[in-house]
């Protein structure tokens, strides 16, 4: 029975995305530096950042291993894009987006469709299983009887990509490398996980850094703080509901399952890599034999991406 008091553990904690002191990253190419926090920063201040609503963001601006940089303009990550203003469309608009490429499920896409944009070709390549994995975590949350699942049942998610679904991720990264596309903008629901995962793929080729590929990632906490705020409310009135006790009791497992589904985690971004590198031994053989991607393509892609 709920006793009613004031639910004073409300307020949401901070995100727990970074690391614990100690523990590296598995990529390749090293260590980041200091924990891969994301800086605190006022998003509407951040170029990268086109439609922080959307979560749409601007890929440009790294500098890559051989000096060059990340041109602006050219590659685009978002969540959807059903529910834009009439301003953030006129921005969206100017974008001169050729090609989206929509990750999602055709039931996704068709309860949150993409709007028609002139002289943009929308192009639908789903990267899910048809087992919804995020689904199946979100109701152990609530589900009295089920175990709560948290980061490192995501992160497992992450690091099967590399066997379970590099098929699906490959007619993607062939569109989004492909410069005829560009300007090319990618993008799934909240834009963070499945469009996370191309872009920091799409960065990495580039011969982005760790930190920044890091960096990229995590922004989406930032850039969706108030949203995931909001929903970290709504998961422990819907918990609390569930389990028939007051909202400042419910347990911490079951909070730590809905912050692992709403923040991006660094767990995730090192399961990525760490997959690729176990089941192909290297990041170059991933690109080669995974991805099917070969250097006259890549060399192609960076000389129209990075300047």
């Amino acid at each position: 029975m709920k006793s009613g008091r004031s639910p004073d553990r409300r307020r949401s904690r901070p995100p727990p995305e970074a690391r614990p002191p100690g523990r590296a990253f598995a990529f390749p190419g090293g260590l980041p530096s200091g924990d891969a926090r994301p800086r605190i920063l006022e998003v509407n201040a951040d170029p990268r950042v086109r439609v922080a609503a959307a979560n749409l963001r601007d890929l440009g601006g790294p500098t890559v291993a051989d000096g060059r940089r990340v041109r602006a303009g050219r590659l685009f990550r978002s969540g959807h894009l059903a529910d834009l203003s009439p301003e953030e469309r006129a921005t969206v608009d100017g974008l001169g987006l050729r090609t989206i490429v929509d990750l999602r499920r055709p039931a996704e896409a068709q309860a949150r469709p993409t709007p028609d944009l002139d002289g943009t070709e929308v192009v639908a390549l789903s990267v899910s299983s048809d087992d919804n994995e995020f689904a199946v975590a979100a109701n152990s949350m609530v589900d009295p009887s089920a175990d709560p699942q948290g980061i490192d049942y995501v992160a497992a998610y992450f690091r099967d990509l590399a066997v379970d679904r590099v098929d699906r991720y490959r007619p993607v990264l062939r569109v989004v490398i492909d410069p005829d596309r560009h300007p090319v903008l990618f993008h799934c629901t909240a834009g963070k996980d499945r469009t996370g995962v191309v872009a920091s793929i799409l960065l990495r080729l580039l011969g982005a850094s760790d930190d920044d590929v890091a960096a990229d990632y995590l922004l989406s906490n930032e850039v969706r703080r108030p949203m995931i705020e909001t929903l970290e409310v709504d998961h422990r009135r819907r918990i609390a509901d569930h389990l028939g006790v007051d909202e400042a009791d419910v347990p911490d497992d079951r909070m730590a399952t809905s912050q692992a589904l709403l923040w991006c985690h660094v767990d995730y971004l090192e399961a990525l890599f760490a997959g690729i590198d176990e089941r192909y031994g290297s990041w170059t053989t991933f690109v080669a034999d995974g991805l099917g991607l070969g250097d006259d393509q890549l060399s192609t892609f960076r000389s129209a991406v990075l300047s």
